[in-house]
């Protein structure tokens, strides 16, 4: 068996292709058990605060209600993944999407970035609205995205 890859960043927001995008992930990983998978989300505050006008006495209160959302998403993914014998690791983080995302990758030394092409509405439109695309564009590693 050939490993075309160690370590998958899987951006994960609870949505529909999203869910896809893990099934793809799912696919990798059970090509080879030391496949590594790390599920990241990310909460952008910056663009909730903006989108929201709410007052900076909530802002403490909101990100942490968001973190923990993206938390709880993040549950469902590491109960789906229980049966696989690979390492996993799920990650809320905070900032902006693409940006993020990338930084993550390069950081942990990605093999390849896995995600939808968007998101839906709410927190989660906000998660990969155009984060697909610039993930595309400067992603130091090849980038799968689902549709």
């Amino acid at each position: 068996m050939i490993t075309v890859c160690s370590k998958i960043v899987l951006a994960y927001d609870g949505s529909e292709l999203s869910k896809k995008a893990l099934k793809f992930a799912i696919s990798f990983l059970k090509q080879d058990p030391g496949i590594e998978l790390d599920v990241i989300t990310v909460v952008n505050m910056r663009d909730i605060v903006h989108h929201s006008g709410i007052t900076l006495i909530d802002i403490g209160y909101l990100r942490q209600e968001f973190m923990l959302s993206a938390q709880a998403e993040l549950q469902l993914v590491e109960e789906e993944l229980r049966s696989l014998p690979n390492p996993v690791k799920t990650l809320p983080l905070e900032g902006n999407p693409g940006k993020t995302i990338v930084e993550y990758a390069a950081e942990q030394q990605a093999d390849i970035v896995i995600m939808g092409s968007r998101g839906h509405s709410g927190l989660k439109e906000l998660f990969l609205g155009s984060a697909s695309h610039h993930v595309a564009q400067h992603a130091s590693c090849p980038v799968l995205i689902v549709k």
